[in-house]
C-alpha cells in the first residue's frame, strides 16, 4: 500500500458514512480482506501521514477548539483530522486556521464542548487500532504479531520528539487572533474545562 492508496481508502470510508464507528467498521472490513503486508502498510502510511501535523500551531488550534489539549488528546485530534479526508488534512497541515472551513468544526462553534455528542468530538483514537484489529481478523494472529510485523520493517520514526515550531498560548486572544484569526472568531477564549 502506498500513500495514494491509503488516502483513497480514507476518502472512500468517509463517503460511506460520517459516523466514526461505522467508518471504523468499514475500514476494518476492507483491510481484513487485504494481504497481511497491506494491512501493516496501512499503519505505516497512517503513521507517516501524521508527521506534518505534529506542530505547536495545530496543537494551539486544537486547544482553542477544545478549550484544553493533553498529549493524548492532541494525538487523537490528529487522527480525527486524517478522517476529514486528504484535501482538508493537507490544507490544515499547511495552515491550521483552515480548520475554520471544516463543516465538522463549524458545527461545534458557539456550543460548549459539554454539549457535543460523542460522534461530534474531534478525536478518533480508534483509527490507530484499526489496522491491528484487521490484522487479527485476517490472520488469526494476535495484535502482538502485528506489532512484530511493524517492527520487522525497521521504519524510522519520522515524528520529532517535540512539536515543530514555537509553543504559544492559544488562550491569549491577541496571539490567537494573529495566528489563527478564523478559529479565534469561531472559538472565543474560554475557561479550561
Amino acid at each position: 500500500m502506498d500513500d495514494e492508496t491509503f488516502w483513497n481508502m480514507i476518502d472512500r470510508c468517509r463517503e460511506q458514512t460520517q459516523h466514526p464507528n461505522e467508518r471504523l467498521s468499514w475500514l476494518r472490513g476492507h483491510l481484513s480482506g487485504q494481504p497481511e503486508a497491506e494491512i501493516v502498510q496501512f499503519q505505516v502510511c497512517l503513521d507517516r501521514a501524521l508527521v506534518p501535523t505534529f506542530t505547536w500551531d495545530l496543537w494551539a488550534a486544537a486547544e482553542r477548539i477544545l478549550g484544553w489539549c493533553s498529549d493524548d488528546t492532541f494525538f487523537y485530534f490528529r487522527l480525527w483530522l486524517v478522517g476529514l479526508g486528504r484535501d482538508m488534512f493537507e490544507r490544515v497541515a499547511r495552515d491550521p486556521d483552515a480548520l475554520a472551513n471544516a463543516p465538522e468544526i463549524q458545527r461545534l462553534a458557539g456550543r460548549s464542548p459539554r454539549a457535543w455528542s460523542d460522534e461530534e468530538w474531534p478525536e478518533w483514537e480508534e483509527l490507530d487500532y484499526v489496522a491491528g484489529r484487521a490484522f487479527e481478523d485476517a490472520t488469526g494472529k494476535a495484535v502482538e504479531d502485528f506489532h512484530k510485523a511493524m517492527d520487522a520493517l525497521h521504519i524510522e520514526d519520522l515524528e520529532p520528539r517535540e512539536p515543530v515550531g514555537e509553543r504559544w498560548d492559544a488562550n491569549r486572544d491577541d496571539e490567537t487572533a494573529r495566528r489563527l484569526p478564523r478559529l479565534s472568531a469561531l472559538f472565543p477564549a474560554t475557561e479550561v474545562l
